[in-house]
């Protein structure tokens, strides 16, 4: 063996993580931008779960997807069939059929469609001091006082009494209004400014202002509140008790935006998971090849509230329209494929990290944090306080994604989330991993996630992009061979 120097045994044996915008040509470049540049568009139009899925569907349905559950009975599935399930209009899951059974597992990625918001109460309007407001409860893992005195918009569906949908969305023309939640003046701030930050802003306070001017009676108690109900009956044909079977979301108001003066940053809510999901169904779509196994992608709901619900990971409808499949598929006994099949199978919990933040030091260790602009990020484990919580991927599994995602030159890189005794997050890993199959999360790092406005390194989307159609396409477990002792 030649004796190498010093820099080449560096070079040789040390590992070190590039700016991934250094290992593109301006081809790849150009590709980053204009997936992004889609990715954007998205972002700006489908700020809640029900709005998402309306999107995916459309575009499976675009490229030849079919509803499972229409599927004829007489005509069994079939390598290249591609099928979908809209699940209760929140939840969505892709397939395309692969040549081997079901039994010999499947390639799946499963990411998440729901984001921290504020939902309305189920009797939400009330007046005071002649303001109208709309009560809220917050939904999922938000800092509260990042959602005050920014423009707001409502987003969601309305099911009257009869049957009736309403669908809403207010506040992203130029031309609607927005709604804003108060908050108090620097100069009568002294008593709030001296509590902790997690007190300033009291889940109780988060009120949506709405309206200002009264009803034109004397006679009426609540006249702008009255006057509110009258302009929403005009304009939708609802009563106050519709409220009761409503779901609306108060999001934040405006489109995604570039960020920084080379334009290589994407800002904007909902990133947590959204750009996941929206890079593992492009990924699946932008598959023409056969495949070996079936490639599927799954689109839930729920995980930012711990997955329970119907639209969750937590139930069982991936369970189910597998269970589906093999039927269709002709398998000879369709319960023993399900289940071989489910272990046989290795997924990726399509979900994001945080990116180390230099303005806020102290929070990670630096040699396993990930950073925005250094390509995707695998995070072998995540739970907190002693790995609680966690699924922790098996080292074979983690030398067969390195290898998978090497051969498709992904850059990409580990990072956990935060300090051992500081950090921790949950994901739907675990719940996927209940099957007994591989799972890993495997996403880009975002700055400020879970903040009305997330950011995220374009190239780290393209890299989640192309790291999800390699897996989906190409990936295979490593046949390990060697085996020797320390």
């Amino acid at each position: 063996m030649t004796k190498l120097n010093a820099s080449e045994l560096q070079e040789k044996l040390s590992r070190k993580v590039p700016n991934a915008w250094e290992k593109v040509d301006e081809t790849e470049k150009e590709k980053a931008f204009a997936i992004s540049e889609t990715y954007r568009a998205f972002l700006s139009h489908c700020k809640t779960e029900r709005a998402c899925n309306a999107y995916f569907v459309k575009e499976a349905r675009n490229r030849g997807f079919v509803d499972l559950y229409q599927w004829p009975q007489d005509q069994p599935l079939k390598p290249g069939d591609k099928v979908y399930v809209d699940h209760q209009n929140k939840a969505v899951l892709l397939f395309v059929i692969g040549e081997q059974p079901l039994s010999k597992g499947l390639n799946i990625i499963g990411g998440h469609i729901d984001s921290p918001r504020l939902d309305l109460k189920p009797n939400p309007l009330y007046e005071e001091c002649d303001l109208a407001f709309l009560k809220t409860h917050y939904y999922g893992g938000i800092k509260k006082y990042q959602w005050v005195t920014i423009p707001l918009a409502l987003h969601g569906v309305i099911i009257k009494k009869n049957g009736e949908r309403v669908d809403v969305a207010i506040g992203e023309n130029p031309e609607d209004p927005v709604f804003v939640i108060t908050d108090l003046l620097p100069h009568l701030a002294q008593e709030q400014m001296q509590k902790k930050m997690s007190k300033g802003i009291e889940g109780e306070g988060l009120n949506l202002l709405v309206g200002n001017i009264p009803y034109g009676d004397d006679e009426i108690k609540e006249p702008v509140k009255l006057a509110i109900l009258e302009h929403l009956y005009q304009t939708y044909g609802i009563v106050e008790e519709d409220f009761v079977s409503a779901e609306l979301e108060a999001v934040p108001a405006g489109a995604a935006r570039d960020v920084g003066f080379d334009r290589s940053i994407i800002g904007g809510y909902g990133q947590d998971d959204r750009v996941c999901s929206y890079t593992a169904a492009l990924a699946l779509f932008s598959i023409t090849e056969m495949v070996e196994r079936t490639a599927c992608v799954i689109l839930a709901d729920k995980e930012e509230i711990g997955s329970y619900g119907s639209t969750g990971m937590m139930s069982k409808y991936f369970e189910y329209a597998v269970a589906e499949l093999a039927y269709l598929s002709g398998e000879a006994l369709p319960e023993s494929a399900l289940r071989r099949g489910f272990m046989q199978s290795d997924a990726l919990s399509a979900d994001v990290n945080s990116a180390f933040d230099p303005n806020y030091t102290g929070t990670h260790d630096l040699k396993n944090a990930s950073y925005a602009g250094k390509g995707v990020t695998i995070s072998k484990y995540g739970g907190a306080r002693g790995k609680s919580g966690s699924n922790d991927a098996h080292a074979e599994f983690m030398a067969s994604l390195r290898s998978c995602f090497d051969e498709a030159n992904v850059a990409w890189q580990t990072g956990d989330l935060g300090k051992v005794d500081l950090g921790g997050g949950g994901t739907i890993a675990w719940m996927m991993a209940q099957y007994g199959m591989n799972v890993v999360d495997c996403g880009p790092a975002l700055l400020s996630m879970h903040a009305p406005f997330e950011l995220c390194a374009k190239i780290d989307i393209y890299m989640t992009y192309k790291a999800y159609r390699a897996f989906l396409l190409n990936y295979r477990k490593l046949q390990i061979t060697t085996k020797k002792s320390m």
